[in-house]
Order: C-alpha cells, then sequence, then structure tokens
C-alpha cells in the first residue's frame, strides 16, 4: 500500500490571510474521463480538516483540484463582477511516487492565483 497522500491550502493574499470556507474539488483524470473523487470545505487555517487524497486511496495518476473562488470571493464581501474574472480555478498535476507527500497550495487574490509543489 502506497504512503504517499495529498493536502492543499489557501491563502487570500488580498487579505492577507488563510482563506476559510472555500469549497475544493479533487478529480482523477484518465483519458477523457473525469472521476470525483472528493469534496471538502477549507477550515479557519485555509486548509482541509483531513488530506483531500488520504494513505489507502493515494495513487500515481493525473489529479484534478478545483477552487470555487467566485463563491469564495462573493462570501468574503470582494465587489461583486458579472462575471467574476476567477470563478473556477482548475489545477491539474501529476503524481509520479506512490509513497510522497504533494501538497499544492493556491495563493488567491481577485485577479490572480499562483501554485506549487510544497511539503
Amino acid at each position: 500500500m502506497a504512503d504517499g497522500y495529498l493536502t492543499t491550502h489557501v491563502l487570500d493574499t488580498a487579505r492577507g490571510q488563510p482563506a476559510g470556507g472555500l469549497t475544493i474539488t479533487l478529480y482523477r483524470i484518465e483519458g477523457a474521463n473525469r472521476m470525483k473523487l472528493a469534496e471538502m470545505v477549507t477550515n479557519a487555517d485555509g486548509r482541509t480538516d483531513m488530506p483531500i487524497l488520504p494513505k489507502g486511496q493515494f495513487a500515481t495518476g493525473t489529479y484534478e483540484l478545483v477552487f470555487e473562488a467566485g463563491a469564495y470571493l462573493d462570501a468574503t464581501g470582494n465587489p461583486p463582477e458579472t462575471p467574476r474574472f476567477l470563478d473556477q480555478i482548475p489545477l491539474r498535476f501529476g503524481i509520479s511516487d506512490s509513497d510522497a507527500h504533494y501538497h499544492v497550495p493556491l495563493l488567491l487574490s481577485p485577479f490572480g492565483y499562483s501554485t506549487y509543489r510544497g511539503s
């Protein structure tokens, strides 16, 4: 059994604080198929309460995290736009080591974002 797991963390860089209450959905991508594996909401620290892909479910392959940025920005009182510049943010990435900890954070503002493979 693989020892790896996947975590994420969302920071609201415009407000200088964690992005609590943001919905994240995880999909596994296999060719043209997209299979939903998990859906979680970030806590007050901008993290999910447990790994979004825990040990035992972790496997190599292609995955996609979808961050519901528009709903989060609406809930935090950012001036509304129709449509929002950033609404859903999909991050597609590969997992090549089934025994590693993959951490895929999102740094978010109303008009931009960045990500990286953390630890």
